[in-house]
């Protein structure tokens, strides 16, 4: 389908005839892929050789990644890695993790890419990790308000560390729902997952460090990766979307600290939705909106930069920059500000507290215990980091959290059944069970919910891997397994 015949006409009219007809050369070619690999699952930093090439040293800490020597600030080189189905290209320059990829491969038939060794995100996008380091302080609350599919929220995840909190949100409980299985597979343990309007959050007013808007929009800048986001585009539908973002600011800035930074993004081009939103922010929220630190950017990242008030703010453009149409703005919140703290009533408590004898048992199960907090919410044990545990309990109290922390397991006469979560938790103690190791067409066989060869297992529960790196788990009963992979995340496709 051709672009957009009013979409052109804003384009040439905006950027003039000839950067216009560029951006729409650039939007009827191929899009480029690329992925963020999980730092304690597969490394990021590279260590050796030109930047896009395979390093060749091999000191102590570090993993191999597809042909490249990466570094391993996990401690896991232990561990058989590798990811061989990715046909690394070059870095992403904005992003340590990032890679850009020959080809697009079949990431369905990739057991480490449902191993969470890595995140097939658009290179764009990744560069709001760039933007916020060193603005974040020690054990920031960051709410990421529209979250789904969970890109940048697992990239936030990695990005606070352990003794931080993602407050992922997602109003459409079908894509939230994606948004949790996404966040489990990254299995960071920082993260909870809401599904609620801007409104709700908004009613924790001053409560987070870093608010980030991924603001949904009219998705100009997906137009070569999504042919159903030419179809779907109408001017109608801009001003619709431009009018959501005043909304969702509104609410943003009010879940905003003093001093704390708005982070604000969008997948589009035009000025309404882009610039234009900001606009008409700075009309309603004055002096309270004060510069962000200065952000250092290459001039052969083919960004444009530029400044809306106090607002700095970033453009991908396709024909410059090497990645899909992206905007991204970034400020603070004036410490001066008149904003006290609050949250709002407790509406239900779901986190119940757990005796010393289930301690015992989960703690085992865990690599560092005592970094943690357990409870337990329905039938279902949970570890919180012990940082933020009060916050998720907090939230739970009174949103509609639909997953949060690692999801432990039941206990069945006083003994751990594992969540599918557990798996992907790079500090489960790997003493505490079995650990079963699969070739690359039996990882593919359990990934489907076919039976596997008992050989390979020991009896009772098993932690399936593939190349060191977590799956799920099964149970041998004699010479039969149970596959305990979860039946909604099976591979489908033949």
């Amino acid at each position: 389908m051709s672009l957009p015949e009013r979409f052109v006409e804003r384009l040439l009219r905006d950027l003039g005839p000839e950067e216009g007809r560029a951006l729409c050369e650039a939007l009827e070619r191929e899009a480029p892929t690329s992925v963020r690999f999980h730092p304690a699952k597969g490394g990021a930093e590279p260590i050796s050789g030109p930047q896009g090439a395979a390093g060749t040293a091999d000191p102590a800490g570090t993993v191999v990644v597809g042909t490249a020597e990466v570094a391993d600030p996990a401690g896991t080189a232990g561990l058989s890695v590798g990811c061989p189905h990715l046909p690394l290209s070059e870095r992403v320059p904005w992003c340590d993790a990032g890679w850009y990829l020959r080809e697009r491969p079949s990431f369905t038939f990739d057991p480490d890419f449902h191993a969470g060794a890595y995140y097939v995100q658009e290179a764009s996008s990744q560069f709001v990790g760039y933007l916020l380091r060193g603005m974040l302080p020690a054990g920031a609350r960051l709410l990421d308000l529209c979250a789904a599919p969970g890109g940048k929220t697992t990239l936030y995840a990695s990005l606070v560390g352990c003794d931080g909190l993602v407050v992922a949100n997602e109003i459409d409980r079908r894509r939230a729902s994606v948004l949790a299985d996404n966040v489990r597979k990254w299995g960071t343990g920082n993260v909870a997952v809401t599904c609620c309007d801007a409104a709700s959050l908004g009613r924790f007013e001053a409560w987070f460090d870093v608010v980030a808007v991924d603001a949904p929009c009219s998705g100009e800048g997906m137009f070569r990766k999504d042919p159903a986001a030419r179809q779907e585009w109408s001017e109608a539908n801009v001003r619709l979307c431009a009018a959501r973002q005043d909304e969702i600011l509104r609410e943003a800035w009010r879940a905003l600290k003093p001093g704390g930074v708005l982070l604000y993004s969008t997948c589009t081009f035009n000025r309404d939705e882009d610039e234009g939103s900001l606009e008409r922010m700075l009309a309603w929220a004055g002096d309270e909106v004060t510069e962000a630190d200065p952000v250092a950017v290459d001039r052969s990242w083919g960004i444009c930069c530029g400044e809306v008030g106090p607002f700095r703010t970033y453009r991908f453009y396709p024909h410059r920059a090497c990645g899909e149409g992206f905007f991204a703005a970034v400020a603070r919140k004036s410490a001066e500000t008149d904003a006290r703290m609050r949250t709002p009533r407790a509406r239900r408590s779901v986190v119940s507290a757990v005796d010393r004898k289930c301690v015992a048992e989960l703690s085992r199960w865990l690599r560092e215990p005592g970094e943690m907090r357990f409870g337990i919410v329905g039938d279902t044990y949970y570890a919180w980091y012990a940082g933020q545990a009060e916050a998720v309990r907090m939230l739970s109290e009174a949103l509609p959290v639909i997953g949060s922390g690692v999801a432990l397991g039941q206990l069945f006469k006083g003994v751990l059944k594992p969540d599918p979560a557990l798996a992907f938790f790079p500090g489960l103690n790997r003493e505490a069970l079995p650990v079963a190791e699969l070739d690359e067409q039996e990882a593919l066989r359990y990934l489907r919910r076919q039976e596997i060869a008992a050989g390979a297992l020991a009896e009772g529960m098993n932690l399936i891997t593939v190349r060191g790196r977590g799956l799920g788990f099964a149970k041998r009963i004699g010479g039969r397994v149970n596959n305990l992979y979860p039946n909604s995340l099976r591979i489908m496709k033949q």
